[in-house]
């Protein structure tokens, strides 16, 4: 690499004007790409490149024949979506100015907007697999390697409670299991889960009753926890994975005892919508599950219920906090995040719910599962940028939350 090169670039860098960093499908996109120089540099072009993907890979080992002629083979599997790629020039070739341009020192901005198209699943980052949307910058030398620095963005998609068949809706799980030990079967271990819904927002907290019946001879420790399954799709195989999001604990049930656990709340913290809608290799579904360990050998007892996790709150549960806390009405809270779009591209987030203008704003928080490494094939170690990142989600900071149900 040309040391005398690097040193000439003081910085390279994209900067959103909007400093949430939010936006949603449709939404105008306004930023600017910043090159400071300390020495003037030669160059074919600066251009932006919008690049909005899904992508899922992972690997097995798979062992074949047997004996001295085992081999144990890694095979991949993968699978991409695309949503948009677009590259646009701000400077020199691609502007019809030639190859030999010379930039000289000092800082030069080259603005830009790029809408983005509608339908794009929310920005997600599990491991295995990704929906990532970047704007990446690059400086074309000739001869000498490329300068590139990039800024990762996060897009929401909406996720309307008030749409979702049951969200509204009540329901309960119960199941048993019997404890073998050596000749003797013992009585059973009957949990039971219910929730008066199955919609919630981020923010919002699920109150649940459970009743545990510990008919065998054992102490039962419990707890309830939430949990996100993502199934990934490559092209020819899909693999499960699951990641607990909170969890709360509850004292022991003793051998004989009935316990009705009421009264708890867990806390849903920022997370991506159920579904992942409009991502068609990646898909979330969220479970609060009553856990039942019963000391010494022996399986859980599992209890699980589905759950939804949207964007937008059911409307009986605003109108429940509206009425409780006597709230006025007011102009709509729901701005879009980012600077006001243009008419076209205005996102539907208040339009969605035109009896809902009391509704605390919702705030966009990094994801609970924190930052991840976003450094792909085509980036090197040179390449500048934000690098670590998380995915910001739809949060709702509702005051008083121990009294709203």
């Amino acid at each position: 690499r040309d040391t005398s090169t690097m040193g000439k670039l003081r910085s390279f860098y994209v900067e959103l004007l909007d400093p949430q960093q939010v936006y949603f499908a449709g939404q105008t996109i306004n930023g600017r790409l910043v090159v400071e120089l300390d020495a003037e540099m030669k160059m074919r072009e600066i251009r932006l490149k919008f690049k909005g993907l899904a992508y899922v890979h992972w690997t097995e080992q798979h062992s074949t024949g047997s004996g001295k002629n085992r081999r144990t083979t890694t095979r991949h599997y993968s699978a991409t979506e695309n949503y948009f790629d677009q590259t646009v020039p701000v400077y020199g070739r691609g502007l019809g100015m030639g190859d030999d341009n010379r930039l000289p020192p000092g800082q030069h901005v080259y603005p830009f907007t790029f809408t983005l198209p509608p339908n794009l699943p929310s920005s997600f980052e599990g491991g295995t697999g990704y929906v990532r949307y970047t704007i990446k910058g690059t400086i074309d030398k000739p001869w000498k390697f490329d300068h590139n620095t990039k800024r990762p963005f996060t897009v929401i998609a909406l996720l309307d409670l008030n749409t979702q068949p049951n969200a509204a809706c009540g329901t309960q799980n119960q199941q048993n299991k019997f404890l073998c030990c050596l000749c003797c079967k013992s009585g059973p271990i009957t949990g039971t889960l219910s929730l008066n819904r199955c919609g919630y927002v981020p923010g919002e907290a699920i109150h649940f009753n459970a009743e545990i019946q510990n008919m065998t001879s054992r102490v039962c420790g419990c707890h309830v926890k939430l949990t996100m399954t993502t199934i990934f799709h490559a092209t020819t195989k899909s693999k499960s994975t699951t990641t607990e999001v909170a969890r709360v604990m509850h004292q022991d049930v003793q051998p004989g005892e009935t316990e009705t656990w009421t009264g708890d709340r867990l806390m849903i913290p920022p997370l991506p919508p159920s579904f992942l809608v409009g991502c068609r290799i990646i898909d979330i579904n969220y479970y609060l599950e009553l856990i039942v360990d019963p000391s010494g050998p022996a399986i859980d007892l599992h209890v699980p219920l589905l759950i939804i996790i949207g964007t937008i709150p059911l409307r009986s549960v605003v109108q429940q906090y509206q009425t409780q806390f006597g709230m006025t009405s007011q102009p709509s809270a729901l701005p879009p995040p980012g600077p006001a779009p243009s008419a076209p591209s205005a996102p539907p987030m208040a339009a969605a719910m035109p009896d809902m203008s009391n509704l605390p704003p919702p705030s966009y928080s990094e994801c609970v599962f924190g930052k991840t490494n976003i450094r792909e094939e085509d980036d090197s170690e040179h390449t500048r940028g934000e690098m670590d990142y998380a995915p910001a989600y739809t949060y709702y900071d509702w005051s008083k939350q121990s009294q709203f149900q």
